[in-house]
């Protein structure tokens, strides 16, 4: 029996229902929402632990898309689902004052859809198709609240998802041109066929990584991030950043496993884009004053570490297998420490309505399950050994050594930045201490700022952050028994290499690193975040405001640069016309000398114009006597004419570019039914 039509349905079809509640019957929409996801989520463990064997399926109902449902999928699609089943259980108490809950489980569910199609494509069309409804439906999350924040993050959201789609696209479309397989078994063998030019699949392959870093959160793409989840619901946030972040990842890791195998060039773009983002990360979450947003910057921080993985991967050939499982199972403690910490904010903005740290302090103390849940993500996250964010960082950490000791023996191969790149993981990981250190002092241990009840969370709630806590705790304390045997599945999709002996975490090698990380943050907490970053005993936020990328790069560019040059270009072009037809009516026609009509400017261009004026008379009653100046019509005419030939060129130009942006939707739109149809 193949499940996979089964875990694409069941989703679809609730959310179908979910629609239909509407507003009236938003409390049913969340258990219709919570039975499809927790039905998924048995047919996912059925496909996975029953032994049920999906090497492929196609659908030719939808324009062809196939599917494979290998070890490394399974683990993932099971993942995903839990991932949601968890996120569910927190959504009837966290939006029982919701003024659009069905909306809102209709978006997950189709979500939820999208993400499984992803996580089980066959090739690059089919992930396209799935990787674009993912992104479009959970727009709706972040704009959920409708405030004017919401507004402006979902303006931002959907023009990275939107741009990035569109980018990927193009590389798909420059794959096709190049007659490349989109078949992930067949594309393997690309990079050896001498009649491909490299430089092309170069091109390809950086347009996908550009869609695909602006799903993930990869500087320089970040900065939706630290926007979009403050202001999405709880449990929206927990899945944007543990699930649909490893969307974007997923594609990274298909394309070094499959188009770029082995190639160093691909590989030390990807992990120095890695490097960037893991400190990036860091250094914006130690300095940031709100809960949401801290967790956001961890993620883009974590992001990082998964992508250094991914670059190791293609530099080290054969010997990638450290690289692999370090970066599988990096990916897998992520999904479940943000599940858990963003869900635990939830609690902490329904009790108090608020995420400032600064107005939460002490707000934790006396809900022994929240501290403890927060606790277990907040020591698994840091990497300290027992939890499983140390497994993975240590396998990591591994494969960068192991790549040093490989490059030493290579000519022409630097090593001062291999050396910098190791000292920057354990940075980056001391930094992470540190900023969880400050989360986990300010919300549990300090006194509170605010008087209040204690915080109240419903059974509901206490399981879905109880449940994730367990499972972080099994993979961390069971790590031969249970953690290696799930990785081992991946182990076929992703590397054709075969790990000779199994690794020692607790070896005095292994265990120097996690000192030497746990050392930097402690120094940090007590020399920048103690006295730097507090205040009175309030945080502050020490990041200048110019350093904010969307408000002082990306809008300009995208909003007024942009457009401006577009804008004089086509004015340039548009004079040139006039000229030519001014000068054809002139060889033609006779200047019948009509009286100009009177063009009313602003103020401004009055004023200008008669002081012009005045001084044209002023010269000629001075130094101009003998050769005045002649001016057949005042500057006050002159700059109100022209006052209005730019207001009219700027409306042409604003409908000409919106008019133009219907046009691009309408190409994509028509270009996805002629590849659906």
């Amino acid at each position: 029996m193949n499940l996979i039509p089964s875990l694409l349905a069941v989703p679809l079809c609730g959310a179908m229902c979910t629609a239909l509640c509407g507003k009236k019957h938003g409390k049913l929409s969340h258990y219709i929402a919570l039975t499809a996801e927790a039905v998924t989520l048995a047919l996912a463990a059925a496909a996975l632990l029953g032994g049920h064997r999906l090497d492929s399926c196609a659908l030719d109902l939808v324009g062809g898309l196939s599917f494979a449902a290998d070890g490394f999928r399974l683990v993932w699609v099971l993942l995903v689902c839990f991932a949601f089943t968890m996120s569910g259980l927190m959504c009837p108490e966290y939006l029982s004052h919701s003024h659009a809950p069905a909306r809102y489980q209709t978006a997950t569910l189709l979500t939820l859809a999208g993400t499984l199609g992803v996580f089980l494509a066959a090739d690059w069309y089919t992930f396209f198709v799935f990787f674009e409804m993912m992104s479009l439906s959970s727009w709706l999350w972040v704009i959920h609240e409708e405030t004017d924040s919401a507004k402006y993050a979902a303006d931002t959201y959907l023009a990275v998802a939107v741009l990035g789609g569109l980018v990927m696209l193009m590389g798909l479309f420059t794959l096709g041109v190049l007659g490349v397989p989109m078949d992930f078994t067949e594309i393997r063998f690309v990079w050896h066929d001498a009649s491909v030019p490299q430089g092309m699949l170069y091109l390809a392959g950086g347009l996908m990584l550009f869609g695909f870093a602006a799903k993930a959160g990869l500087f320089p793409l970040h900065f939706w991030l630290p926007m979009a989840h403050p202001v999405a619901p709880a449990p929206a946030s927990a899945l944007l950043s543990g699930v649909l972040t490893k969307c974007g990842v997923m594609g990274m890791l298909l394309l070094s496993a499959t188009l770029f195998r082995w190639d160093f060039r691909w590989g030390e773009v990807v992990l120095g884009l890695g490097v960037v983002t893991m400190l990036l990360g860091a250094v914006l979450a130690l300095c940031s004053v709100d809960l949401k947003r801290t967790l956001a910057c961890s993620s883009v921080s974590q992001i990082g570490f998964i992508v250094v993985g991914v670059g190791l991967k293609s530099l080290l050939g054969l010997e990638d297998v450290l690289a692999v499982r370090g970066t599988m199972l990096h990916m897998m403690n992520h999904t479940l420490i943000k599940l858990v910490l963003f869900l635990a904010a939830g609690v902490f903005a329904m009790n108090r309505g608020t995420l400032d740290l600064n107005r939460l302090r002490g707000a934790g103390r006396g809900n022994l399950p929240l501290m403890l849940c927060f606790l277990t993500g907040a020591y698994s996250v840091a990497g300290i050994p027992g939890g499983s964010g140390y497994l993975s960082k240590t396998m990591l950490h591994e494969a960068i050594v192991e790549y040093t000791q490989l490059a030493e023996h290579a000519q022409g191969v630097m090593l001062i930045p291999l050396h910098v790149v190791e000292w920057t993981f354990l940075f980056s990981g001391g930094l992470t201490l540190a900023y969880m250190l400050k989360l986990f002092v300010t919300l549990f241990v300090m006194k509170p700022a605010e008087t209040g009840k204690p915080l109240r969370m419903n059974a509901a709630t206490t399981a879905a952050l109880v449940v994730p806590s367990a499972v972080l705790w099994a993979l961390g304390l069971s790590a031969h028994p249970l953690t290696d045997k799930i990785l081992d599945m991946a182990r076929p999709t992703l590397t054709d290499g075969t790990m000779e002996h199994a690794l020692q975490y607790f070896s005095p090698a292994n265990l120097s690193g996690a000192c030497i990380s746990i050392a930097i943050g402690l120094a940090a907490y007590l020399l920048v975040v103690r006295p730097l970053l507090t205040r009175e005993g309030n945080l502050i936020n020490i990041i200048p405001g110019w350093c904010d990328l969307e408000s002082k790069v990306y809008r300009p560019f995208f909003l007024c640069l942009l457009p401006n040059a577009a804008g004089l270009v086509c004015r340039l072009v548009d004079c040139s016309l006039d000229g030519f037809v001014v000068l054809l009516r002139k060889a033609v026609l006779r200047d019948l000398g009509r009286p100009k009509r009177a063009v009313a400017g602003l103020w401004l261009t009055d004023a200008l114009g008669r002081l012009c004026d005045k001084v044209v008379v002023l010269l000629n009653r001075t130094l101009r006597r003998k050769e005045p100046i002649v001016r057949r019509r005042s500057f006050v005419y002159s700059f109100a004419e022209k006052e209005r030939e730019l207001a009219a060129a700027g409306r042409l130009i604003t409908a000409s570019l919106s008019f133009g942006m219907l046009l691009a939707c309408a190409g994509l739109v028509a270009t996805l039914l002629y590849l659906l149809f």
